[in-house]
This record gives structure tokens, sequence and C-alpha cells, in this order.
């Protein structure tokens, strides 16, 4: 199946492969896009088309999306990994900025909330920026080769006090006693609940001063949960950081990280997209048990699409993409910066760019001045080869973007 492209852009129905190959062999179109294969027609024509519905599953780590026919064939299907490491690259930028500051402008004086993000009123975190443009991106990508006419989001709401305690769904009084009601804090709460006792020694230590310890050291992720804190006395807390004594257990942070972010996504989806239906996981669940599919975010898509009906798998390729950064921050390396990190094309390949190495398609990972390349596939995934490829052997198909695609062919579908 090849998606099409009239000549003044708008997009129309896909056509067979023959079709395609004919028109482009006539000089009547051209190729627009490689991955998923896009021609452009070279004269205008009618602008026909059928009705088409975009489902999507939204997700906080992964999306997946597909387009059905009102006759229920699929025609399109991806799954899009966005990215989760935005908040880690800002503190790396934070740490870089505040080394270079104590370097090379240690007797200025600091200055605090001189930036106009950081003051900004309605403002979202990065992280959460990203994903509602990954979502916005991949459904405008998709209206770009197809002619959508409805869009259906799965969409997800969590109770973070109920993903806690559980209880609070059968007595919603229970809202109103959260883990430290009757208690000055959570501190307060580890000490009654211990019974002041330290939970090493059991008092054999006979030391009366006690201490609220991080299981999971804050610095290392840890939660100011009650679950990741316990009672010690002094001297076991002294030993504890001493090295001489280990907990295990603990929690870390983040725990409601997604479902939190998923709350966030859902409002401000419904709101860049107004005309889009919605609905939910347990109903998508149903239909996709009735309609034995396997679970898979595009599969879930495809239910969602076709809204419960029986479908017919006119394409079974599934494209796979993953989001990357535009470009690399840190410029320099060495305890003075001395050594300038080269960032930019090494014998005319940057970092992300889609090679052909030995007839089989890669993405470069790392790369060497000396002329050889580590390689990935589409998912990140490092690929040993041996001897390690070189440059002068691998040919360039296409530039970096901000995703890396590639597609599947799935079997065993109809």
């Amino acid at each position: 199946m090849v998606y099409v492209i009239n000549f003044d852009n708008t997009p129309l129905m896909p056509c067979a492969s023959a079709i395609a190959r004919l028109l482009l062999k006539q000089g009547k179109a051209k190729c627009m896009k490689r991955t998923p294969f896009t021609i452009k027609l070279l004269y205008q024509t009618t602008n026909y088309t059928q009705n088409i519905t975009l489902g999507v599953d939204t997700g906080s780590g992964k999306i997946g999306s597909s387009a059905v026919n009102d006759k229920g064939d699929v025609i399109y299907m991806s799954q899009v990994e966005i990215r989760n490491d935005i908040s880690d690259k800002l503190k790396q930028r934070s740490n870089y900025r505040r080394n270079r500051r104590n370097r090379k402008t240690r007797y200025r004086k600091a200055r605090w909330l001189n930036r106009k993000n950081s003051i900004r009123s309605d403002r979202f975190s990065p992280t959460m920026t990203s994903k509602i443009s990954s979502h916005l991106k991949e459904i405008k990508f998709i209206q770009t080769i197809l002619p959508i006419s409805k869009i259906i989001l799965e969409t997800a709401t969590f109770d973070p006090h109920a993903l806690k305690n559980p209880a609070v769904l059968s007595n919603k009084w229970l809202y109103q006693k959260g883990i430290n009601y009757g208690f000055a804090n959570t501190k307060a709460y580890v000490l009654d609940r211990d019974n002041h006792t330290c939970q090493h020694c059991r008092g054999k230590s006979k030391d009366s001063k006690l201490e609220v310890h991080h299981i999971i050291f804050r610095k290392n992720g840890g939660s100011d949960e009650a679950s990741n804190l316990v009672t010690l006395c002094k001297m076991c807390h002294d030993s504890l950081h001493g090295g001489n004594i280990t907990l295990k257990g603990g929690k870390s942070k983040g725990y409601l990280k997604h479902a939190t972010q998923m709350n966030g996504l859902r409002v401000q989806l419904l709101k860049l997209l107004p005309s889009a239906d919605e609905t939910f996981g347990f109903v998508t669940k149903e239909h996709r048990q009735l309609l034995n599919l396997p679970k898979e975010h595009y599969m879930d898509a495809v239910v969602i699409a076709s809204q419960g009906s029986e479908v017919s798998f006119k394409t079974n390729v599934v494209l796979f993409k993953k989001g990357v950064s535009d470009g690399d921050y840190q410029q320099f390396k060495g305890i003075r910066s001395e050594q300038r990190i080269p960032t930019g094309k090494i014998q005319g390949f940057r970092k992300f760019d889609k090679v052909r190495y030995l007839g089989v398609e890669y993405f470069i990972k790392g790369r060497m001045s000396t002329g050889y390349a580590i390689l990935m596939d589409a998912k990140g995934t490092k690929v040993t080869l041996k001897p390690i490829p070189k440059f002068s052997k691998m040919e360039r198909v296409q530039a970096r973007k901000s995703w890396i695609i590639s597609q599947e062919t799935l079997q065993n579908i109809s």
C-alpha cells in the first residue's frame, strides 16, 4: 500500500503498489517519503476521498495509532516511543552550566528567577510539553498522508489516592483521612508506626535518641513517603551511613509519575483537539478481546478506530518511531573543557543518521573520528557487528531527524 498526496498537497486515498509504480514510471508522480512510502501526483485530480477514522491510544511512554475506513479496512498502523529523558537532560545541562559558572565567573553575583519561562504563568514542565507535542505531531503527520475525517482518543484518568490506598473505593470518607491523619507530619506517623523503637537493633543499643531514615537515599531517588522511611536509633543510623550495616526494601520516587502525567495529557489533548471523541481503556480491552487481537499499542489503536467492529488488514506494515533529541548540548569535555566534541558531521555522517550497511538499514548510535561507527536499530538497541563498521562502507539513507523511523511486517494477520 502506497500513500498518495494530490498536486495541491491534500491527502488522497492510498493506492496499490502496482499503480504507484506505474505513475512513477510514467512521470506522473514523484516520491515524497520513503518511510512510509508516499508519492505526490504531478497533476491535479479530483479530491474524492472516503471517511477515515483515526484511533489514538494515548500514553506517557508509548503512543499507538491506526487509521480505519468505513468498510473496516486498516490502512495505517504505528507505534511511537516518546521521550522520557527530558528531565535528566535538563539536570545534566544545569550541572554543566553551574560548573562553567564556577570556573569562569566565580565572582559574579548570583541571579535567580531571571529566565522568562521560570516565571511565566500557566506553564507546563518541559517533559509534559514534549509529550503533548509528540501526540500532536503524530496526529498531524497522519493527517498529511491520509484524509482523516474523525479522531478518537483513548484517554485515562487516575486517582492517586486510590492507587495508594484502594480502600477509599469502597469507603469514600477515607479520602478525608490520609496516611498522616491524626499526626503532625510523616515523621510523627513513622515513629508511631514503629512504636518508637529502632527497627534494626530493636532497642538493644539502649540509645534513646531516635531518627527517621530514608531507606533509599533521596540523592538516589528515594521517596519521602512512609514506605521509604524507617525508625533508627542514632547509633544504628551512624553505623548505616558509615557502611557497617545495610537495610533492604524502600521505595523510589515517581511511582505515580505516569498516572499524574496521563491526567494532564487527557485534559490538554481534548482541549487542543475539540472535535475529537473520547473513549476509555476498559472499552478498548473488551473490544480487543472480542476481536481476538494481540495486546499491542497499535492493535489497541485499531480497536479504537473501528469502535469494536470487525476489521480487515489492508496493510501488515507497522511503523515504529522513537523520539530523540535534536542535537547534543555538551560541546566540550575534559577537566577544563579543553577537548571539543565533534557534534557536526564526521566524513559526512551525524549521530542518528539512517544508513545502509551491508544491505541492512541501521541508525548511527556513536561515531569515532578514526572513521568507524556504532550502529543501532530503530528501537535504540545496539547492534554488535564485527568488524566495526566503517564510514567508507556505509551509505547515508536519511539525515538525522527528531524521530527515528523503521517499519516491520506483521505475520499471520488478515
